[in-house]
């Protein structure tokens, strides 16, 4: 009788896992063949390699490309040495475990916040009380804080991965603690650290709301450094502006499915880098 109930429990226990599965593949499916269905056909080169021109009402989405590339860049130079700097001194050099916990506790808590509340802040700090008015430094200034906490946390896990033992033998052999941090400990864990960047630029692709705030949402077409120091829309705010602004449906979706295969290639990026350098480790 037990055997049977719990044959019957394991069963739909079973069974609610592959409905759950199942249901989560179908949602993902969808949403993806719907915005490509939605989007693709309204791709073109006209449309990524011009700027809209509101004379013949031509619409193109060049600025908003360049002001991405511009935001993801310009948060990458700030974020990366200030995560992967905080996360070395707080695994390797940090003694007082209590303020590391405390920092580590604080991380994740600016991880959890709404990016709208990191718009607002960036938009009264960066802006108003810098000067910098809305721009794109201030929009990528805002994101780096956004993103810190990733990088950071990322960094530290990776760093962990690494064997006390390697540290120990670099160590015996007469190394100085930078020496075996840069040559022994940080090759033995890049994959997580560029993995960790990677998928930070993930996020830094699909922010709006902090964006609107702080960067604003022109179409103008700059180069890069005229172009942090002016305002300027992302695609997603571009998405945002000609969806809910100027009822550009077909334009809308074109953008989101050029940012749903930028990333997809971000994740497949990832993922190969990762593979990469595990097989090195293991040559």
């Amino acid at each position: 009788m037990l055997n049977r109930k719990r044959k019957a429990y394991i069963g739909a226990m079973k069974a609610v896992m592959y409905i759950s599965t199942g249901l989560t593949a179908a949602l993902v499916i969808f949403l993806v063949a719907y915005v490509f269905i939605k989007g693709v056909p309204h791709i073109s080169w006209e449309l990524l390699s011009t700027k809209p021109s509101y004379i013949s009402g031509r619409i193109g989405i060049l600025p908003d490309i360049l002001n991405t590339l511009y935001i993801v860049l310009a948060t990458l130079i700030f974020v990366i040495p200030l995560g992967v700097g905080a996360a070395i001194y707080l695994t390797e050099y940090a003694k007082n475990k209590k303020l590391v916990g405390m920092i580590e506790y604080a991380a994740e808590t600016l991880s959890g916040i709404p990016s709208i509340i990191y718009g607002l802040v960036g938009m009264l700090f960066f802006c108003q009380f810098l000067g910098f008015k809305t721009s794109l430094l201030a929009g990528s200034l805002t994101l780096v804080i956004m993103n810190l906490p990733t990088v950071m946390r990322t960094t530290q896990e990776s760093l962990k991965t690494v064997p006390q033992s390697y540290r120990d033998g670099a160590f015996g052999l007469g190394a100085g603690k930078w020496r075996v941090i840069r040559t022994v400990v940080l090759p033995g864990c890049v994959d997580g650290v560029i993995t960790g960047c990677i998928l930070s630029i993930g996020r830094i692709l699909g922010e709006s709301a902090a964006l609107l705030f702080t960067a604003g949402f022109a179409h103008a077409l700059n180069g890069i450094f005229e172009g942090l120091t002016s305002p300027g829309a992302s695609l997603t705010v571009a998405l945002y502006v000609y969806a809910k602004e100027q009822g550009e449906f077909g334009v809308a979706f074109a953008i989101a499915a050029i940012l749903m295969i930028l990333t997809l290639l971000i994740n497949i990026s990832a993922t190969l880098v990762s593979r990469h350098f595990a097989k090195k480790r293991e040559l």
